[in-house]
């Protein structure tokens, strides 16, 4: 799996770009060796940009471990219970004739969420 070429390519690069920026880590500490006070920011921050690479590759490779196990079936993980779903609608209660039909229509719904606790409100079908 990580020897494809795609993957043969994120390798390298990350080899490539890790070794550099030691690389000039170790440069800039010469060069603050030297006398220059500001390169002692820079020789820090040269291998602050090697560990973020390597953090992104080691990511990349988990993330790919991750997917390879999920087509397997195998996560490791166990399967998350279901959520509650209700078995039947719970009746909404009817608002009265005088209110404005767009509170009652919200009412109905804001009633019909707090009788429904496990339900979505993508679940509301309203005055169907």
């Amino acid at each position: 799996m990580f020897w494809t070429p795609g993957w043969l390519l994120r390798h390298a690069l990350a080899v490539v770009l890790i070794g550099g920026f030691l690389g000039l880590g170790w440069w800039q500490v010469g060069r603050a060796a030297e006398g220059n006070i500001l390169s002692y920011g820079y020789a820090v921050e040269w291998p602050v940009f090697a560990g973020f690479v390597a953090f992104v590759w080691y990511r990349e490779v988990k993330r790919a471990l991750a997917e390879r196990a999920a087509a397997r079936g195998d996560s490791g993980v166990p399967a998350a219970p279901a959520p509650l779903r209700p078995r039947r609608p719970v009746p909404v209660p009817a608002a009265p004739d005088d209110e404005d039909p767009q509170l009652a229509a919200y009412n109905r719904y804001l009633a019909w969420l707090a009788a429904n606790p496990d339900a979505r409100p993508s679940d509301y079908r309203g005055d169907v």
